[in-house]
Parts: C-alpha cells; structure tokens; sequence
C-alpha cells in the first residue's frame, strides 16, 4: 500500500499534464485497485462458499482501506490550492471509487448472512463482468497521471461501458432463472439482494468511466 501523504500545492501544467505531486493520482489509482482485488476475492467466495466468512472478513479490510484512502484525498481537496485536476472531478470520481468498493463488500456481507450455501450460475457471470469492470477501471485511472494516450484511455472508457452493459444482460437473466416457479421463496429473496450488490457495482463502474471520460475530452 502506497504511504499517502498531504500535498502542498501541487503544480499542474496542462500542455503536458504534469504534476508536482502526484498525491491525488495516487489516491485514485490506489483506490481502484483495491476493487479489483475486492472482485477477485469475490469470485474466490462465489467458488469456494464454505470459505465465505473469512473472505468477506478480508474484503472488509479492503473497503476500510478504501475508506481511509477516500478520506485523505476528501481531506487533501480542502487543504489544496491548486489541484491536477478540477475539484468537482476529483472529488466524483474518489466518490464513485468508494461506491463501487462498497457494492463489492455488501454482496459479500449478504453472502455470508444469508448463510449462502452454493452460487446461483447467474451470479458469478455478474460477479466476473464486475472484475472484468474493475480491471479497465483500474487500468484507466492509472493513464489519468498524464493523459498523454486520449486514445487508450477513452478505449478503456468504452469497454467498462459494455462490461456494465454484459452484466445488464447477466443480471436480467439471472433474475429470470431465479423467479422461475419452484424456487424457494426465501432463497429468491437472498439471490435477488446479492444481485442488485453485484449489478450496482457495475453501474458505478461505468460512473467512473464516465466521468474520466469528461475529464479526458476536457484536459487531453
């Protein structure tokens, strides 16, 4: 984990997209990380349920670094004069970083209450259209720190959307399968809350997205 630190005042030259510090790229980077490795030990969960306890307890941990990171970053925006990017920007997108990270550790808590005995098949297609999500997330806010490929970086804007748009379609299918007649009420219940975990943690993905992508057709 990256030793966060308070910034000055960080100096930002917009020809080359430079930074003195580069304290709040790091925050973001760092941060999306956090969810790719959240969603791995997610998939890990959905494979190995009998394990589910320990691995949401590490999940946990992981969405409390993510907090803290949040919390810095919110902290360095009030004591920074001139920032890399626009306040608003960075302030959105270490908010929709920190949603996507509590999706993730609200599916694995319901998991594990819900005394989750095997997966639905439904639900590790969402859970791996979400890594795969979180991955070009991840990739995308490390080209931030300059921005000198626009291409890639709205290319990975793009395929973030059609994971989004891939774990839509996993999410209505496995609604379908689940309200299928013959299933125990109780268990659609479970399923249907860990799905809606699952799928708005996408769509907070394609918020990130998003929003790098106005800060990209804006600064680059």
């Amino acid at each position: 984990m990256l030793a966060l630190t308070y910034p000055a005042t960080p100096r930002y030259d917009r020809a080359m997209g430079l930074t003195q510090d580069s304290f709040f790229f790091d925050a973001l980077s760092e941060h999306a990380q956090k969810s790719v490795t959240a969603s791995k030990l997610l998939l890990d969960m959905l494979d190995r349920p009998q394990d589910a306890p320990g691995i949401a307890r590490q999940i946990k941990e992981i969405e409390h670094e993510g907090d803290r990171i949040t919390h810095r970053c919110l902290a360095a925006l009030h004591k920074t004069w001139i920032t890399p990017l626009d306040r608003e920007e960075i302030h959105a997108l270490i908010a929709r970083l920190d949603d996507v990270l509590d999706c993730i550790e609200a599916a694995s808590e319901r998991i594990v209450l819900f005394e989750i005995e095997s997966a639905m098949p439904g639900a590790r297609l969402l859970a791996e259209s979400l890594l795969a999500g979180c991955t070009a997330m991840s990739s995308a806010t490390g080209l931030l720190r300059n921005m000198k490929d626009r291409d890639r970086l709205l290319a990975l804007c793009v395929e973030i959307n059609q994971h989004e748009n891939a774990a839509d379609t996993h999410y209505r299918e496995a609604l379908a399968a689940l309200f299928k007649q013959g299933n125990d009420p109780l268990l659609v219940l479970k399923w249907r809350d860990i799905y809606d975990q699952l799928e708005d943690a996408s769509d907070r993905c394609e918020d990130v997205a998003n929003i790098i992508e106005g800060v990209v057709l804006e600064h680059a």
